[in-house]
């Protein structure tokens, strides 16, 4: 864990969070500031700071393609049957706030085009 960083105390359960969905790899929580009706985090457990410090490894990948393969379960766990938005920012540019990877899901009304 990286001592400062409000994702790794949220995964560690330092600080509180409505956490929807867990595993040993991963944390999903609603977003103190929903963008929508429905906005949750996702997140590793592992601290790993952005899509830019995603290594080429083998646990990588594992990690990554299982956060993906449960967006579709979180998905429906949260009613989100007309569909939803994946969304991970990257970067001072790409407005990423917290030095931690994750992914927003975002859902529960229509989403506008082009979201930047």
């Amino acid at each position: 864990m990286e001592r400062e960083c409000i994702f790794c105390k949220i995964a560690d359960k330092e600080i509180p969070a409505d956490i929807v969905y867990e595993d040993e790899e991963i944390v999903c929580f609603r977003d103190l500031a929903p963008q929508a009706p429905v906005h949750v985090l996702i997140i590793p457990r592992e601290h790993i700071a952005s899509l830019d410090d995603i290594a080429d490894s083998a646990a990588h990948v594992g990690l990554l393609g299982h956060m993906m393969a449960k967006v579709k379960e979180v998905a429906a766990g949260l009613g989100l049957s007309n569909g939803y938005r994946l969304v991970s920012n990257c970067g001072k540019d790409g407005l990423q706030t917290v030095g931690h990877l994750h992914f927003h899901l975002i859902g529960g009304r229509g989403m506008g085009w082009p979201p930047g």
